[in-house]
This record gives C-alpha cells, sequence and structure tokens, in this order.
C-alpha cells in the first residue's frame, strides 16, 4: 500500500454524529481518503478505519470526546484504493445551545515524521496485546506510555508531533 503524504498547509476537518457518522467533510478530507462525498455523508467515519490501528487508541478517543474534552492523537488512516495517510488529529465535541455535546468536530494535519517511527512502534505493541490479551490490556498499555513519563495521554502525543 503505498503511503500518501499531506503537505504542510493541509487541514483535512470533519464533523461527526454522536455515532460517528459523517455529516460534513472538506474537501482536503475526501482528497485524501480518495472517496467522493456521496461515499462518507451519513456513513461511519470508521470507513477510513485503518486495519494497523488498535482499538484501543479509538477507546481513548471516545473517553475523552464523550466526557466533553478535546483529545489529541497520530491516525494511519486507509484510502478506499487501499492507501494509507499519517495525520495528527485534533477532536473536539460540538455542542448545542443548551451546552449538550451534539456530535464531534476533528481537525487533522500533517503528522511529524519522526514521530510516526515512535508511535508506529507503539501502535504494533498495542495490536499485539489487542490480540493476545484483549482490547482493555492494550488500552492500559498505551496509557501506561504516558504514565511512565509523567504526563498526561494528550501531552505525551502533543510533544511528539513537537519533536520533544
Amino acid at each position: 500500500m503505498p503511503e500518501l503524504k499531506l503537505s504542510n498547509d493541509v487541514l483535512i476537518t470533519s464533523k461527526t454524529d454522536l455515532k460517528g457518522n459523517v455529516l460534513y467533510c472538506n474537501k482536503s478530507f475526501l482528497d485524501y481518503a480518495e472517496y467522493n462525498e456521496d461515499e462518507v455523508l451519513f456513513k461511519s467515519h470508521n470507513i477510513i478505519r485503518h486495519e494497523d490501528m488498535p482499538r484501543s487508541i479509538f477507546k481513548i478517543l471516545w473517553e475523552y470526546i464523550k466526557d466533553g474534552k478535546e483529545v489529541f492523537a497520530f491516525v494511519k488512516n486507509k484510502t478506499k484504493y487501499n492507501n494509507f495517510y499519517w495525520v495528527f488529529a485534533n477532536i473536539t465535541p460540538n455542542y448545542n445551545q443548551n451546552n449538550e455535546i451534539i456530535g464531534y468536530y476533528s481537525v487533522r494535519r500533517k503528522a511529524n515524521t519522526k514521530a510516526i517511527d515512535t508511535i508506529s512502534e507503539l501502535y504494533y505493541e498495542a495490536l499485539h496485546i489487542e490480540k493476545t490479551q484483549g482490547i482493555n490490556e492494550s488500552y492500559k498499555f498505551v496509557l501506561n506510555q504516558a504514565h511512565n513519563a509523567n504526563i498526561s495521554y494528550n501531552n505525551l502525543i502533543i510533544n511528539l508531533q513537537k519533536g520533544i
């Protein structure tokens, strides 16, 4: 599978409902995912989920956003034609006028290339743990990486993006 590289100035954006169905996506989303708008609108956002992504990462993301917190992650996405691309994602809850969460908003940009090497190893190990011991053990493994560094999960991811 060939890798698609994001340009430095690209912002990939999308909005979903509470279940993760795509309500909006920008042209960059469509270009990199290699889909047409009618193929993604009102479909599950996981249409671009790459099999190299541990489910435990998405468990962490969902916990943050359902709790009303923003979250950061490195995500490897799969395209319609089985290419892939890495992004540094920021996901936030979307609120209505009554301060109720009605969906989620994600902005993705080019991931730090050096961070991808580190995160790929982490995800490889997390996937192995997921397959042999289950998603909860993989989840603990990922969160322990941040805990062992004495920082939050978000700070771990942001530091990797910054090259720290």
